[in-house]
């Protein structure tokens, strides 16, 4: 009985840490990169047009794509990302929630669509007046060009794309998204 109770002690603390690890590693921010200081969270609310991301597979075939983000009645924010297939000729969308990681002044948040996995939604650049955002996944697979109108000032492109290549980002590979008004 003792070595039964033993070995699945064992296990449920190996299940703990095994989940912790890739929970954890899921709100991460890659190496090099550095969340925004200073942050106004009702700044960030409402509409953001995506300008640009990398390719994967939950946006994928996608354009005019689209995210709001609101406060929840539970202080949580609400995250809408819609975006238009352009393939099957069907609108998505997908409804999530985020978490502030470090506190609300600090642009890393941890977002969910799926029950309790979460990603790391790093915002890493952003225009004084709250109009562009450069924002990192957990990891190098994961960027995004965001703004509150569908077109970026070249000024402001050249900046987020420099500070995405000094992390390691291959910004030749982000997908510029069509938006038709």
């Amino acid at each position: 009985m003792f070595k039964k109770t033993r070995i699945i002690g064992i296990s449920r603390l190996l299940l703990i840490v095994f989940t912790t690890l890739i929970l954890g590693s899921c709100t991460s921010i890659p190496e090099g990169a550095i969340p925004v200081t200073g942050f106004e969270k009702e700044k960030y609310l409402g509409k953001w047009y995506e300008i640009a991301r990398m390719d994967f597979k939950f946006e994928r075939n996608l354009n005019n794509t689209t995210a709001e983000y609101a406060v929840r009645e539970d202080g949580l924010i609400s995250v809408l990302n819609k975006g238009y297939n352009y393939l099957t000729d069907e609108w998505q969308e997908a409804i999530g929630k985020a978490k502030f990681v470090k506190g609300e002044d600090v642009g890393q948040l941890k977002v969910s669509f799926f029950g309790p996995f979460y990603g790391g939604y790093n915002i890493i650049g952003l225009t004084e007046d709250y109009q562009y955002a450069l924002v990192a996944g957990g990891n190098l697979d994961l960027l995004w060009i965001l703004g509150r109108e569908t077109n970026i000032p070249e000024d402001v492109k050249e900046a987020f794309i420099e500070i995405a290549e000094e992390i390691g980002y291959h910004t030749d590979d982000l997908i510029w998204v069509e938006h038709m008004k």
